[in-house]
């Protein structure tokens, strides 16, 4: 089993957005350079993050892509989730006719502990909680900031804008 790369560059931008002011903008370039994830494939993994309403979009010179919801109150879980679907280690875990073996198999039971497993560290690790963890340091990119700041790629390079501060 192995979350699919669609759900890894979900985090990431989750974390890095995360690690901004509440209500910062940023252009899906630089979200694209400080997450390592190609445009074209993290178009697709933005779209599907504001179609599960965990992030907005705004066009325009001052638009780009912010939380929708608060940090704190996503979890690892949901972002996977939003990407993936339902996390489901076996079959025989969903309910219903799902298996006909899963009243006597032996094995039944280790998958649905392994499932709650997941389930319980996944969904207990918020992205608030995650991004506070994040290194400090010239390459770490997702540094919790005291006021908003709104990023863009232009031709002189990444800059990030704040009030009183240039980067």
């Amino acid at each position: 089993m192995q979350i699919t790369r669609a759900s890894d560059y979900a985090v990431r931008v989750m974390i890095h957005l995360a690690g901004l002011p509440p209500q910062s903008r940023v252009r899906q370039s630089a979200l694209s350079k400080a997450t390592g994830v190609s445009g074209h494939f993290l178009s697709k993994v933005l779209q599907q993050l504001v179609r599960c309403r965990f992030i907005r979009s705004q066009r325009g010179s001052g638009g780009g892509y912010v939380l929708a919801v608060p940090a704190a109150k996503v979890s690892l879980l949901d972002v996977v989730q939003a990407i993936e679907g339902p996390v489901r280690l076996n079959q025989c875990i969903a309910e219903g006719p799902s298996c006909e073996r899963k009243e006597w198999c032996p094995a039944h039971q280790v998958w649905a502990d392994a499932q709650a497993a997941i389930v319980n560290v996944l969904g207990g690790s918020s992205i608030a909680s995650l991004a506070a963890q994040a290194p400090p340091g010239p390459v770490k990119l997702y540094r919790l900031h005291d006021a908003p700041v709104w990023v863009s790629h232009s031709e002189q390079g990444r800059r990030s804008k704040s009030p009183g501060r240039s980067t």
